[in-house]
C-alpha cells in the first residue's frame, strides 16, 4: 500500500486483452492487472465482435482490484485500440455489440466513399491514406444500408476510449487521437468533417465533445478520469518519445513505428502511412508497421532451430560477420506494406551458397528487419531522427538492437517498463490533473531508461544497397 505518493492508472485497451497498471510519481509500478478476451468472429459475414458490457466489466473490476492493492489512486486515463464502433440509443445502452476494427462487413460502403471522395480527398483532412472497411465512416454507412433500425435509433455514436470515459464518468466526451481514423474528423481544423457526416447522414449531435488528450473529463469512485489516447501513442509517450528527435519502434509480431511530426505530410499517391493527431497539442503522429518482424524470426526457429531458444538463436547469429557473407533476405511472408505496400510480396532468401549456414540464415532475418526500419525513417524524412527507443521481444536480443543501430546509424535505447502504453496513459493521467506541468516533463520523471546502442564500426553499406536492389526486382 502506498499513503504517501500520488498514484495514477494506465489502462490499455488492446485488440484481445486489456491491461492496467498503476505507477507512482517516481514511475515505480505498484500493481498490474491483466485480462484476456475472445472476439466473437464469424467468417461467413466478416463480423468481428464483442458484448460492449465486457470492456467496462473488465475497466472497473481493474480498477477496483489496483486500488485495493495500491491504495488511493488519483487519477485514471485509457488508451484503446482505434476504430471499434459502439452505438448507443439516447440512455447510453449498446443497441448491439461492439464492432471490432478488424471487422470487414463494410466493404462496399468503403467503396462508395472512395467513389465520392477519392483518397486524396480524406488524405488532406483526415490524414488517412486508405479508405477500408474498418473505418466508423464505412460502417456508420452499412449500418445505414443493412440495418436501419439501429442506425435510426442511435443517439450516440462513441469509439472504444469514448464508451470507457462515458461509462466510468457519464460524461459523453472525445478526444482527436482516437477520432483521427473515423475518417469523419478533420485533423487540421479539429472539427468534425461535414461533408462527410452528411454523406453518411449522420448528425453531428450524435458524436461527442470533443476534448483535448489529457484534460480531465469526469471522476469515477472519486478517482479523476483523464481523457486519454490511441494506443500507439499512449506507448510512443511510455517510452518518453516526446519530440520530433526520437521515434518509437516495437518489434514483436510485427514491427511498429512512431514518428513525432509537426504537421500532416503531403499526400503521396503510392504511400499508406497513416497521419494521427498526437496527444502533445500541435503535433501529429505517423505510424507505420511491417506485417512480419518477430514472426518471421519465430518462423525459422519453429521450421530450423526447434531445438534452440531465441538467446541461443543469437548466440549463433553473433558469429557472422554484418552483410552474413553476401546472403540477403526480404521478409514479407505476409506482403509488403511500408514503405512499398505490396500485398502480393513473398519473403526470399538471395545469394545462397554452400558456405552458408543455419546461422548466417538467422542473421538475415534479423539484419532485413534493421533494413526496413532504415528505409522508414529514410522515407518519412529521419534525418532529424537521433535516438530510437525499442520495445517488444525484439527488444531483449542485445544483438538484434546492435544491428539496427549500427545500420540506422542511430542510438537505440531500451526501456525499464515493460507496459509502455499503461505508462504513458498513466503520464497523461498525471498531467492531466496537474502533477507535471506537461508530457515531456511527466516522461522524463517517469520513463526508466535500460540499455543503449550505440552505432559500431560494422559496415552495412553494401549489404544495404544489396537489400534494396532485392527488393527493387522481387518486390
Amino acid at each position: 500500500m502506498s499513503e504517501n505518493k500520488r498514484l495514477y492508472l494506465g489502462l490499455d485497451i488492446g485488440t484481445t486483452s486489456l491491461k492496467a497498471a498503476v505507477f507512482n510519481e517516481e514511475g515505480t509500478r505498484l500493481g498490474l492487472r491483466a485480462f484476456d478476451y475472445t472476439l466473437d468472429t464469424d467468417p461467413a459475414t466478416g463480423y468481428i465482435e464483442l458484448d460492449a458490457e465486457v470492456y467496462i466489466d473488465m475497466c472497473k473490476r481493474a480498477i477496483d482490484e489496483l486500488s485495493a492493492e495500491c491504495g488511493n489512486i488519483s487519477a485514471i486515463s485509457v488508451d484503446t485500440q482505434g476504430e471499434t464502433l459502439i452505438l448507443a440509443d439516447e440512455s447510453g445502452k449498446a443497441l448491439c455489440p461492439a464492432v471490432v476494427w478488424l471487422d470487414n462487413r463494410a466493404v462496399d460502403e468503403a467503396e462508395a466513399i472512395k467513389d465520392r471522395f477519392g483518397l486524396r480527398r480524406v488524405y488532406e483532412v483526415t490524414g488517412q491514406p486508405e479508405i477500408t472497411a474498418g473505418w466508423p465512416a464505412s460502417k456508420m454507412l452499412w449500418f445505414k444500408n443493412n440495418k436501419p433500425e439501429i442506425f435510426n435509433n442511435t443517439k450516440m455514436v462513441f469509439m472504444l476510449e469514448d464508451w470507457v470515459l462515458y461509462r466510468l464518468t457519464g460524461n459523453f466526451v472525445t478526444e482527436p487521437t482516437i477520432q483521427s481514423s473515423t475518417i469523419y474528423y478533420d485533423v487540421s481544423n479539429h472539427v468534425w468533417w461535414k461533408e462527410m457526416l452528411d454523406f453518411i447522414g449522420m448528425d453531428e449531435k450524435l458524436l461527442p465533445s470533443l476534448k483535448k488528450s489529457g484534460e480531465i473529463v469526469g471522476e469515477y469512485n472519486g478517482i479523476k478520469v483523464v481523457s486519454g489516447a490511441l494506443d500507439q501513442i499512449a506507448g510512443m509517450i511510455g517510452v518518453g518519445v516526446t519530440d520530433n528527435s526520437g521515434i518509437s519502434e516495437m518489434t514483436g509480431t510485427i514491427m511498429a513505428i512512431c514518428a513525432m511530426k509537426d504537421e500532416i505530410p503531403e499526400y503521396q499517391e503510392n504511400s499508406i502511412i497513416p497521419c494521427h493527431v498526437h496527444a502533445i497539442e500541435g503535433k501529429y503522429c505517423q505510424i507505420l508497421w511491417s506485417s512480419t518482424a518477430g514472426m518471421a524470426l519465430k518462423w525459422f526457429r519453429e521450421q530450423f532451430a526447434s531445438d534452440l531458444d531465441f538467446a541461443e538463436i543469437d548466440d549463433l547469429a553473433k558469429e557472422i560477420p554484418a552483410g552474413c557473407d553476401g546472403l540477403s533476405m526480404l521478409p514479407y511472408f505476409c506482403g509488403s506494406t511500408m514503405p512499398k505496400y505490396n500485398p502480393d510480396a513473398k519473403a526470399v532468401f538471395a545469394g545462397v551458397t554452400l558456405a552458408h549456414t543455419k546461422a548466417h540464415f538467422a542473421r538475415s532475418i534479423m539484419e532485413a528487419i534493421a533494413y526496413i526500419l532504415r528505409q522508414d525513417i529514410e522515407y518519412i524524412g529521419g534525418d532529424d531522427i537521433k535516438q530510437i527507443r525499442i520495445t517488444g521481444g525484439g527488444a531483449k536480443s542485445p544483438l538484434w538492437a546492435q544491428i539496427k543501430a549500427d545500420v540506422t546509424g542511430k542510438e537505440l535505447t531500451t526501456v525499464c517498463e515493460g507496459e509502455t502504453a499503461c505508462l504513458g496513459s498513466a503520464i497523461i493521467a498525471a498531467v492531466g490533473i496537474g502533477d507535471f506541468e506537461s508530457i515531456d516533463a511527466a516522461s522524463k520523471r517517469l520513463v526508466k531508461l535500460k540499455k543503449s546502442y550505440s552505432p559500431k564500426d560494422d559496415d552495412y553499406s553494401e549489404a544495404y544497397e544489396r537489400f534494396v536492389e532485392l527488393d527493387k526486382k522481387m518486390n
